[in-house]
């Protein structure tokens, strides 16, 4: 009798790891977010600067929509449309995949080569792997073995964007002689970053002058010139509110636009960085936003970030090509040198020329591209800077957000006026070049 009852336990036994093995693995819109908001925490770890964040964003996201894209009617491969990608490979005969899955898959593993802590993506890679194998061992293998095949594939088609050789190129030389010219700025005097960006290889636009935006006005510091009013309008502007204290509104949204991945900090003889969110990075997080309120599903909220990174990895290439060509020197150097030697700005100056403003040109191409997703009129409430103890800000629209980001530098006290108002312009320009001529639905 015992025998009987032992066998009928292993035969019980037996029966149910059969069903949890044969359990189909569904991927969600949530195991999408998870997996870029993981990716975001490390780049905000390794600290990259924003060129650079917005290529580790696009690469992954093109992945994971060119394997879905490949399954779904609705949605059209970017192979022959962004510049020299090439038809995925497609699954052998008989190989039955979860495409959500080798999507997601995908994702993670071209993230990870994108980082520098790959260690973080692993384990995160490796939980997540341990739950889908004890659900369905067969369908994980093959879905994994096919995501790692396509994600090889772009990797490939990403090893020939020219950053490697970038990498190599002479650092930024600063030109003293001439007082028009950036200059390293306080407290780190960082040189300038990535000043061969414009030789990255562009996703959608012609080339990084395809864009190139009207010249900002002539250096000058006659005080009835275009320039100096500008210079001086920064100046007025930042007194102005900083006299009404730390909770302006003006105060409040030029902290909430800040976004500069490395600020550094003083404190007697040590210097430390704080960390947070690029521009990028706060642009993909209002794009999860958008997809949660409007209840997309898997395939519709990878599109959305492949999209919206698509501009902004297109934005920093254009934006950067005028920063290098117009070196303009910050308003802080200025202000310092022949206004106010004690004024500092309500933002760190970042380490690199001031026109246009990076912020407002990718602001307006993220902007441009979600409307044409979400729609004109997508109101949200984004609490993408809640985990640096700023609180939800709410708009009206996309283009809302992306106005108010824009002028968000001049109440910083880092970008002069035309760089925000051509920036943001460049950036919707360049936007809806994106929208136009990139084919993603049917």
């Amino acid at each position: 009798m015992k025998g009987q009852i032992g066998l009928l336990l292993l035969f019980a036994m037996f029966l149910f790891s059969c069903t949890e093995e044969s359990q189909p693995i569904t991927i969600t819109p949530e195991d999408f977010h998870g997996s870029v908001d993981k990716v975001t925490e490390v780049m905000i770890h390794d600290i990259f600067s924003p060129p650079v964040a917005s290529r580790i964003f696009a690469y992954p996201n093109i992945a994971a929509y060119e394997i879905l894209a490949s399954q779904e009617n609705e949605y059209l491969s970017l192979a022959n449309q962004v510049r020299g990608l090439k038809a995925i490979p497609t699954p052998k005969d008989g190989e039955v995949i979860n495409h959500e899955l080798a999507a997601l898959i995908a994702h993670i593993e071209l993230s990870k080569r994108l980082i520098f802590s790959e260690d973080r993506i692993e384990a995160y890679r490796d939980s997540l792997y341990t739950i889908w194998e004890g659900k369905n061992t067969k369908e994980f293998n093959s879905s994994k073995t096919y995501g790692l095949e396509v994600a090889e594939h772009i990797a490939k088609w990403m090893n020939g964007d020219n950053y490697n050789q970038t990498r190599t190129m002479p650092k930024f030389t600063v030109d003293t002689d001439n007082p028009s010219r950036w200059q390293p700025t306080p407290p780190a005097y960082m040189a300038g970053i990535e000043p061969h960006w414009n030789k990255i290889r562009p996703f959608v636009i012609d080339s990084a002058s395809q864009f190139k935006p009207s010249p900002p006005p002539p250096f000058s510091m006659e005080e009835d010139s275009d320039f100096f009013k500008e210079l001086k309008e920064v100046y007025d502007i930042s007194n102005q509110i900083t006299s009404a204290g730390d909770d302006s509104e003006e105060v409040e949204i030029a902290q909430f636009w800040d976004c500069n991945p490395y600020v550094s900090v003083t404190r007697g003889h040590l210097m430390f960085a704080t960390k947070k969110i690029t521009p990028g990075a706060h642009w993909i997080g209002i794009t999860k936003i958008a997809s949660r309120k409007s209840n997309a599903d898997v395939n519709k909220t990878v599109y959305a970030y492949t999209k919206a990174s698509i501009a902004m990895v297109d934005a920093f290439i254009s934006c950067w090509d005028e920063k290098y060509r117009s070196n303009l020197i910050r308003p802080e150097t200025l202000i310092n040198e022949h206004i106010d030697e004690n004024w500092v700005p309500i933002l760190q100056t970042p380490p690199f020329p001031e026109y246009t403003s990076g912020h407002s040109v990718v602001s307006g191409a993220a902007a441009t591209t979600l409307t044409d997703i979400f729609g004109d009129d997508f109101a949200f409430d984004d609490d993408t800077e809640v985990p640096y103890g700023l609180p939800v800000r709410s708009f009206t629209s996309f283009k809302q957000a992306a106005d108010e980001a824009a002028i968000s530098r001049m109440y910083g006290g880092i970008h002069y006026r035309k760089a925000v108002n051509v920036g943001v312009k460049q950036g919707r320009d360049l936007g809806k070049f994106v929208v136009d001529n990139l084919k993603m639905i049917q």
